[in-house]
C-alpha cells in the first residue's frame, strides 16, 4: 500500500464541500459555472477544492472555451472502495 497517496485520497474525501462536489457530478460532466451556482462558493473556493479532487484521482478536468467542465473519474469510485476494503480488512498487500 501507498499510505502517502492513500492518505491524500482520503483527505480529499474529509471536506464537507468536496463531498458535494462528487455528488452533483454523479456521473455526468458539468460545467464550473453549474457547481458555483448549486454550491453557493466562490470561484477561488471552487478551484482549490477540484485541485485536490483531481490530485487524488477523482475527477478530470478539460477546458473548452473560457470554462472549466469536471466529471468523475472513470473506475475512481470502484478503486476507491477496493482501498477502503483492504484497509478494513487489515492487509498491507493492496487492494482487490
Amino acid at each position: 500500500m501507498d499510505y502517502r497517496n492513500d492518505a491524500k485520497l482520503f483527505k480529499a474525501l474529509s471536506d464537507e464541500n468536496r463531498l458535494q462536489i462528487l455528488a452533483q457530478l454523479n456521473n455526468e460532466e458539468k460545467c464550473a459555472c453549474v457547481l458555483l451556482e448549486k454550491l453557493a462558493i466562490s470561484q477561488p473556493t471552487l478551484s482549490h477544492h477540484m485541485r485536490i479532487l483531481a490530485e487524488a484521482r477523482l475527477v478530470e478536468c478539460r477546458k473548452e472555451g473560457k470554462w472549466m467542465y469536471y466529471s468523475l473519474r472513470r473506475g475512481a469510485g470502484k478503486e476507491m472502495a477496493g482501498l477502503l476494503a483492504a484497509y478494513l480488512a487489515g492487509r498491507d498487500d493492496g487492494y482487490t
